[in-house]
């Protein structure tokens, strides 16, 4: 029931007076008992625990995946491989160096996996999906995270690290992806997933992609459920990646992508993040006399800002997906793809994801 009241937390956040004056009432008991239902909407929208689209739809050679976990729970999953014949695809891009296998060509390649956000399943983000496949030449794992889509279970923060894991260790355990270079890609709550995965294995990530995520849960309450503010400290689900950043090596490669005009996380909280990020491995002089602090962590990192990117269409925006294309060419474990008959910025101007074909999430 509290599931059909509370489906987002940010339809949530902008209730009407009257909700919250009840809420005011009632908000220390709802939010120690009902947080998962407000944190993780994953009925929300309608269908998204029966109707979950798969990359066939959209032109994607796929194969499905299912992947239990430790604590038993069934994992629903989309694995896409890179195909030798997509060279021929009008909408991959090339890449230069013939490879005789496509195991050859599989480990070769960057492996990311995609952590969506609190709202839909992994179906939903089958166009963003296609992006990294198509024009950038990854290999895709995507999921839904238990009680999201088809997956069993219920969600929780614990929950969700457990899936994040299966997943990492499936591909750390399949021949053919175990020496591909793993890229987290993480929206919003995805980030914060990304995050703590990366925190608890820092020699295994080859990057972070972090879009529109926060620096805590109970830090975000005060803005998105404010009638909720004195009581903050009750919220059980932490998700503290400001305090899980400094557990990432200074070596890792990150990119932040922050919407400015972003109304569920404010973009301070990226700012912030950002902070700690500069501040991975960093080391102040023992010397008597004052010298700069060394920022090894901004060595590998860049953080981006879209001045009209909100929480849901940063990926939307021009050079959003130019960025990523950067990003991930500039980690050096392999051949850059060239987009066909195109220049050099292809990549960044080619034709962008229509904001209507992609799931719009709350947190």
């Amino acid at each position: 029931m509290i599931q059909k009241l509370l489906p987002s937390l940010g339809d949530f956040a902008k209730g009407t007076v009257a909700t919250a004056a009840t809420l005011s009432t009632v908000g220390a008991g709802l939010l120690w008992y009902g947080q998962n239902y407000l944190i993780y909407p994953s009925a929300f929208p309608s269908g998204s625990r029966t109707e979950v689209a798969n990359p066939g739809q959209f032109g994607i050679p796929y194969q499905n995946l299912e992947l239990k976990t430790s604590d038993d729970i069934l994992l629903r999953c989309y694995l896409l491989p890179q195909r030798i014949e997509l060279s021929d695809h009008p909408d991959a891009s090339h890449l230069e160096v013939k490879y005789e296998t496509e195991d050859e060509l599989i480990a070769s390649r960057p492996t990311v996996i995609m952590f969506h956000g609190n709202g839909g399943n992994h179906g939903h983000r089958i166009p963003l999906a296609k992006i990294f496949y198509m024009r950038m030449r990854c290999n895709v794992l995507m999921m839904s995270y238990r009680g999201y889509g088809l997956s069993e279970g219920s969600p929780s923060e614990q929950g969700l690290q457990i899936d994040a894991q299966t997943a990492l260790d499936f591909l750390l355990t399949t021949p053919v992806f175990s020496k591909s270079p793993i890229i987290l890609y993480g929206q919003s709550i995805g980030g914060a997933v990304s995050i703590d995965l990366a925190s608890r294995n820092p020699t295994k990530i080859s990057a972070l992609i972090l879009e529109n995520t926060f620096t805590s849960l109970p830090s975000l309450i005060p803005h998105a459920l404010p009638v909720l503010s004195s009581v903050s400290f009750l919220c059980h689900q932490k998700w503290d990646s400001i305090n899980k950043i400094p557990l990432i090596p200074a070596t890792t490669p990150i990119l932040m992508l922050s919407g400015m005009q972003d109304e569920v996380v404010p973009k301070e909280h990226m700012r912030a993040l950002w902070e700690a990020v500069a501040k991975r491995g960093e080391k102040k002089s023992t010397n008597s006399g004052e010298s700069p602090e060394s920022k090894p962590g901004l060595e590998r990192a860049k953080y981006m800002e879209f001045e009209r990117g909100s929480h849901n269409d940063t990926c939307t925006q021009p050079g959003y997906w130019g960025a990523i294309a950067e990003f991930v060419n500039s980690l050096g474990h392999f051949g850059q793809p060239k987009a066909k008959s195109e220049g050099p910025a292809a990549i960044s101007n080619r034709r962008k994801t229509p904001s209507n074909s992609i799931h719009k999430t709350t947190l």
